[in-house]
């Protein structure tokens, strides 16, 4: 397939974008998992904290071990470790549920979420880069279709945890 962009000027038929589209999202499911181990790499984490870490910036409020395991895909008992090694890091801090005793919550250290947003805002600005020329439609777009592409992940992840599991 041609390097060229879609927005280069030639004409695309559909078959064509949409095999365009599966070929350059396996590039960038690869290139992200290559992000995040550099990142790792250059934090001294292990890329399972890292892309948790990530995904804990963006959750206004401290999340269960249970939801943990559900942004990550990991089991109960592996999302517990994690929250284990990146407590013991000092990277996490755990607070009571306000509305249940038995159960904690995390969330993101103070610093932790300064050094993660430190490491992240070189990366964070070069992707805004890349989506500078695109109009405020196709950014629609673009939003509309991660977030989908994203459900799709997650469904055809526990799908095929399901079927290891039958």
């Amino acid at each position: 397939m041609s390097t060229d962009s879609p927005r280069s000027g030639k004409e695309w038929t559909r078959a064509e974008l949409l095999a365009r589209i599966l070929i350059e999202s396996g590039r960038h499911h690869t290139d992200q998992a290559r992000l995040h181990q550099a990142m790792a790499d250059h934090l001294g984490l292990h890329p399972t904290d890292t892309q948790c870490l990530r995904l804990l910036v963006n959750e206004t409020e401290p999340v269960s071990t249970g939801h943990i395991a559900r942004l990550t895909g990991l089991t109960s008992g592996s999302a517990t470790r994690l929250v284990d090694r990146m407590l013991k890091a000092g990277l996490v801090e755990r607070h009571a549920d306000p509305h249940d005793r038995r159960r904690s919550l995390v969330a993101l250290a103070p610093e932790a979420r300064r050094r993660i947003g430190a490491a992240w805002e070189t990366p964070d600005r070069a992707f805004g880069a890349a989506l500078r020329d695109y109009s405020d439609g196709e950014l629609a777009v673009i939003a509309d279709y991660l977030h989908r592409a994203a459900e799709v992940g997650r469904a055809e992840a526990e799908r095929l945890a399901s079927a290891d599991t039958d």
